[in-house]
């Protein structure tokens, strides 16, 4: 039986958009029902403008990150989608405010969603925030 994961990425650190994308990948290849809603500082890492932007490190654990040949973040949300089928959302009005199209996203982003959406989905799960 799968369980369902939600995960709420706000923050734009390395280490936790790291963390984030390290549990969705995981529950994601565990057969756990995944859905990553990118909002804030956290989607600005997401669009084709940004690709290679580098996430701020918040300490050590970050610089041992990049130095250690550990995958990077991008990259592992992109298995969870493509390997785990784990649904990768940006907030409606994050796109908005920052003036992004679905076009401008460089992995495959589901359609748009609000937080009042993606809060209803998520009411039977667990749900974590980054």
């Amino acid at each position: 039986m799968s369980n369902k994961l939600s995960i709420v990425c706000v923050s734009g650190t390395l280490e936790k958009l790291q963390m984030a994308s390290m549990v969705a990948s995981v529950a994601a290849a565990s057969g756990d029902d995944v859905t990553v809603f990118f909002s804030m500082n956290a989607l600005q890492y997401f669009t084709k403008d940004n690709a290679e932007l580098a996430a701020p490190e918040e300490g050590e654990f970050g610089r041992l990150i990049e130095t250690e040949g550990v995958p990077a973040f991008r990259k592992l949300f992109e298995q969870a989608a493509d390997l785990g089928d784990a649904k990768l959302l940006a907030c409606s009005m994050a796109l908005d405010l920052m003036k992004i199209t679905p076009e401008d996203l460089t992995l495959e982003f589901g359609p748009a969603t609000g937080l009042t959406a993606f809060l209803s989905d998520a009411e039977d799960g667990r749900l974590l925030s980054f």
